[in-house]
């Protein structure tokens, strides 16, 4: 491996660099947008049953389990948000509002470092171009003495070859990941809107 870098020239220096940043977006990204880690489908049925203990009367104990919720995961923010207001005795409007605040900050949450990774995706085949590009110089740089040189030609050959394949096998995996990432934070996304709207329906049934 360490023989390909050497033979790709400097050019794939920020290719190995973006790559590896991809890589651990791609990780970092799927090890969040398990559903466990943001729609806990046992989180829904707890907020339900905090409304009904009564807690949410007493402003200290209401404010402990409602941060307590908030910090279980991203949907655990919306449902807090929305047993903050029925503790305040606000109105439906006024909870669904709080609801749709805070999901624009789970949403957000989401779809963090989604930009960086498309933007690898887009960029990782154009630094290949430009190994490549650097390569043609090489080669071209072999043929202007009257003798050419076969080491200096090999080399530039290497070179454009070499950032070509590694661009492309950077972008490939990044451009699948980030459209596979984009579906698991959709999904992700769906399931809380579910809960938010379950949990709404249990508050104001008897309005």
């Amino acid at each position: 491996m360490y023989t390909i870098l050497i033979a790709a020239g400097w050019p794939v220096w920020p290719l190995l660099i973006t790559s590896i940043i991809a890589l651990a977006i791609l990780l970092e990204r799927t090890w969040f947008l398990q559903a466990k880690r943001v729609s806990p489908a046992h989180l829904t049925e707890g907020a339900i049953q905090l409304a009904d203990s009564g807690a949410l009367n007493s402003p200290q104990t209401a404010e402990q389990a409602i941060q307590s919720l908030s910090d279980a995961a991203p949907l655990g923010r919306i449902l807090g948000a929305a047993l903050l207001q029925k503790s305040q005795r606000a109105t439906e409007e006024k909870t669904i509002e709080a609801m749709q605040e805070a999901a624009e900050e789970v949403s957000l949450l989401l779809d963090r470092y989604m930009g960086a990774l498309a933007t690898i995706a887009t960029i990782a085949p154009l630094l290949g171009l430009f190994g490549t590009v650097v390569g043609m110089i090489e080669i071209f740089g072999s043929q202007q003495s009257s003798s050419a040189n076969p080491q200096q030609l090999a080399h530039g050959i290497s070179i454009a070859l070499y950032n070509t394949a590694f661009g492309l096998l950077i972008a490939i995996p990044a451009y699948t990941g980030w459209r596979a990432l984009k579906a698991m934070a959709e999904k992700r996304q769906r399931e809380c809107e579910a809960a938010a709207k379950k949990l709404l329906r249990h508050l104001f049934k008897a309005a």
